[in-house]
């Protein structure tokens, strides 16, 4: 669709808009779940902001100093060590995060339950977080460091970010308490879980192998009788070296149960391998890949 007068809404210049604009969004939303959730249970929840969160802990300094204070010498560093492919987009997640954070610490905590905020503030900073990477950037903060640590050490990335991470709930089980620390752990996982949920949305859908000595018939039975595609797959068996092909199919979590019953009533031999598939492009499925 387009607009009438103006800049076609498909062209690269709203496109380009719109990536900011999702890195401004997620930071708010991230500094919100931040100070109304985590900040003031003091559940140090990995980052940058969890480092924020002890150290306001112990000296009561403001985390939107400290954030700032630590985010704009890491992205100088990223781009001394790691060169200028971060660009002005990370810098924009760097500076308006803390900015967020000061500008919403007046508001008053909305659960003074540990373990309420350690779920809605992992939910909160994963959706802020998974927003932001669909504008193709990121707050920076340990993000920099870890890609650091990763190009001189050889240490695989996850584990850099796990590393530094471990570290942060560590310190928060050592200055609060264990508790504290364990509901960190709490809110880690659930961020993690939630940038997922933002990153491939709420539809799952299953993709079937199917192997079977009938496969035309189950084929023109997924045609005609469920309307999906069947992509048939050259295979050998591996003890026999006969050839046997391999029929996939990819449905929607909706439909797998039809599947299988139409695949048992062609051939009840049938082997069958199922697997999720997180986000599927294509006719039947999105039209988009973000």
């Amino acid at each position: 669709m387009r607009r009438k007068r103006g800049v076609p809404l498909e062209h690269p210049i709203w496109s380009k808009a719109m990536e900011y604009v999702y890195i401004l969004v997620g930071s708010a939303i991230i500094a919100l779940a931040f100070n109304v959730f985590l900040l003031p249970n003091e559940i140090a929840s990995g980052g940058i902001s969890g480092i924020s969160t002890i150290l306001h802990g112990v000296f009561n300094w403001k985390p939107a100093y400290v954030q700032w204070a630590l985010n704009i010498p890491l992205f100088i560093a990223g781009l001394i060590f790691l060169g200028f492919q971060f660009g002005i987009k990370t810098l924009v997640g760097t500076i308006f995060l803390p900015f967020f954070v000061f500008l919403t610490e007046h508001l008053e905590p909305w659960t003074r339950n540990p373990l309420l905020a350690a779920l809605f503030g992992g939910i909160g900073v994963g959706i802020g977080l998974g927003i932001v990477f669909r504008g193709k950037a990121s707050t920076g903060g340990t993000d920099l460091a870890a890609q650091i640590i990763n190009k001189f050490t050889g240490l695989t990335l996850g584990t850099c970010v796990a590393i530094i991470d471990g570290m942060v709930v560590l310190s928060a089980a050592v200055v609060f308490n264990i508790e504290k620390g364990l509901y960190a752990l709490i809110g880690l996982y659930v961020t993690s879980k939630t940038i997922d949920l933002v990153q491939v949305g709420l539809s799952r859908s299953k993709a079937a192998l199917i192997i079977t000595d009938h496969n035309q018939e189950i084929r023109e039975a997924i045609l005609s009788k469920l309307d999906r595609g069947v992509t048939r797959l050259s295979a050998h068996g591996g003890y026999t070296e006969n050839e046997r092909p391999v029929l996939l199919c990819v449905v929607d979590q909706t439909e797998f149960t039809k599947l299988k019953q139409l695949v048992k009533s062609v051939d009840p031999a049938a082997f069958v391998i199922v697997m999720d598939a997180s986000e599927v492009v294509g006719e039947g499925f999105k039209r988009n890949l973000h």
